[in-house]
């Protein structure tokens, strides 16, 4: 067998990404220069490295074999740096999915503390909240809402976050500030698009407060809590944004108060990598330092002014 390291290197910039074309750019390269040089190591190893799935290419069993070798050979690279330094080896690009709230409280300061530490890496999120993938082409995290069922996969909880109805001021001295469940039910809500709402826990205010009228729905929750901010509502928010808004009011926080699970599902080839594990330890240091705000134990005031 005459396998060019160079030609699973490439297959590690494929496995990582899950398309050619990314991994071309990443490498230098051109999409064909990729394709010619998976086929010289498919030829080399008798067999099929990649399969075509959803969203891009995965890895066969014998490709994820093809891909430990490549590893090492990568790590063998990383020892030829600078003399008298030794190499980074937090280097590299980490794909992470990810809520929107999650995304810019917990991994953003997670990663930029990262960075500071290891210049090399970088961490490419993408926000939406969905379920877990069963098929995670080129993602090295996801994080989710509510405990995943996954296959070939480790799936890990983060931690606890609180929801809360929240209004802003200025609502409250127009319209009145509800004192129980059954007046809370007159106002209308700011929250999720019902029929796109992929995530069952998430439907909290739907369970709590049936006759809640929608106001403004959206798949965004940075949208909630604007929309919520300037009067179009009342809206359920997570309490670690809703919080940071000293002129949004928490209603009734004796009697709705949802607590939901961030769970952290990664590929088990990625957990080989230094990079994918720096960034998972970072995340869950912040989500530990933002337990409290995470809680909804932060401002919550629970009357108007």
């Amino acid at each position: 067998m005459n396998v060019n390291p160079d030609d699973l290197l490439v297959l590690l910039a494929v496995a990582r990404s899950a398309k050619f074309t990314t991994a071309a750019q990443t490498l230098g390269l051109n999409h064909t220069t990729v394709s010619r040089r998976i086929a010289a190591l498919e030829k080399a190893l008798g067999g099929r490295v990649l399969a075509k799935a959803a969203g891009g290419w995965e890895l066969t069993e014998l490709g994820a074999r093809a891909v430990r070798a490549a590893e090492q050979v990568e790590t063998v690279m990383g020892t030829l740096g600078p003399a008298g330094k030794a190499p980074d080896p937090i280097t590299g690009v980490v794909r992470m999915t990810a809520t929107d709230g999650f995304s810019a409280y917990i991994a953003a300061p997670a990663v930029a503390g990262l960075r500071r530490e290891h210049p090399g890496l970088t961490v490419e999120i993408i926000t939406m909240t969905r379920r877990a993938l069963q098929q995670r082409s080129g993602l090295d995290i996801e994080v989710v809402v509510g405990e995943p069922q996954v296959h070939r996969a480790e799936a890990v909880r983060l931690g606890d976050y609180r929801l809360g109805m929240y209004a802003s001021r200025d609502y409250l001295a127009e319209h009145g500030t509800p004192a129980s469940l059954a007046e809370l039910q007159a106002h209308p809500l700011v929250y999720f698009v019902d029929s796109m709402l992929q995530v069952d826990d998430l439907d909290a205010p739907r369970r709590l407060v049936p006759a809640m009228r929608d106001a403004l729905t959206s798949t965004n929750v940075f949208v909630h809590v604007e929309a919520t901010r300037a009067g179009a509502g009342v809206g359920f928010l997570p309490c670690f944004m809703g919080d940071r808004h000293e002129d949004l009011v928490r209603l009734l926080p004796d009697r709705i108060g949802e607590l939901l699970p961030y769970w952290m599902v990664l590929r088990r080839d990625s957990l080989r990598r230094p990079a994918v594990a720096a960034v998972v330890q970072a995340l869950r240091e912040q989500m530990e330092a933002q337990r409290g705000a995470m809680l909804g134990r932060g401002n919550t005031p629970s009357t108007a002014p």
